[in-house]
């Protein structure tokens, strides 16, 4: 049996108790398990490809360290996924010293969108993939982090609200509030490329799956690069 496949069919909590119990190489299950959610988290804080490297080498060196102090509490991911956090926060502060974390928070919170703007029924008949590839990621991109952070987790990742603000150590309330933010804000972004005028009210009720699938299509690619 290669390393790839020890405990294959096992749950998380399961490989943990093996990799304490002396079994290191089913570890590399876990890894190769959620290596690409780990990668779309850090670069959600990170913005580019090679801190995010970085830091996703980070997590699970430190994840492997202090695997002991998984409880089973919550979820591996959620504690894993949390790991990732706090390492490419502490990357983004090395490289911005001048610029506290609350000071970068509190920036971002001022930022609202101006326009709201219904989705085309099907903007892939408008673009080619790679151009709607394009767009959708320097949309995501361009939002602030802590709104880029919450939109990552709950819609691309499909994390619970509680797991999500777990892991960037918030409120619900504030996850939800960033959560609501993000969306309008991307939709505004992508609002003269994707986007046609329609009632509010059939906006909000077909748009958010669209969008969360199409997002999914843009990260899923970026971290199998």
């Amino acid at each position: 049996m290669s390393p790839g496949e020890i405990g294959a069919g096992e749950d998380d909590f399961a490989l943990v108790q093996r990799v304490l119990a002396g079994e290191q190489r089913c570890f590399e299950t876990l890894v190769r398990r959620h290596e690409r959610r780990v990668f779309r988290v850090a670069l959600a804080v990170l913005g580019n490809i090679e801190d995010t490297e970085d830091a996703m080498q980070e997590t699970f060196i430190k994840a492997f360290r202090h695997i002991d102090q998984f409880r089973g509490e919550s979820r591996f991911t959620t504690w894993l996924t949390r790991i990732a956090v706090n390492e490419a926060l502490q990357k983004r502060q090395a490289r911005k010293p001048n610029i506290s974390f609350d000071e970068s928070h509190e920036a971002g919170e001022q930022s609202l969108p101006q326009h709201f703007e219904p989705w085309t029924a099907n903007p892939e008949q408008l673009y080619g993939k790679q151009e709607l590839r394009r767009i959708l990621e320097a949309a995501i991109q361009a939002l602030p982090t802590i709104y880029r952070e919450v939109l990552i987790l709950r819609d691309v990742e499909e994390m619970s609200a509680e797991e999500s603000a777990e892991a960037l150590s918030i409120k619900v309330p504030a996850l939800k509030s960033r959560l609501l933010r993000a969306r309008l804000m991307l939709r505004e972004t992508l609002g003269t490329s994707l986007e046609e005028r329609r009632p509010l009210g059939t906006r909000i009720v077909h748009s958010a799956e669209r969008m969360r699938n199409m997002m999914k299509m843009v990260l899923t690619r970026v971290a199998g690069r």
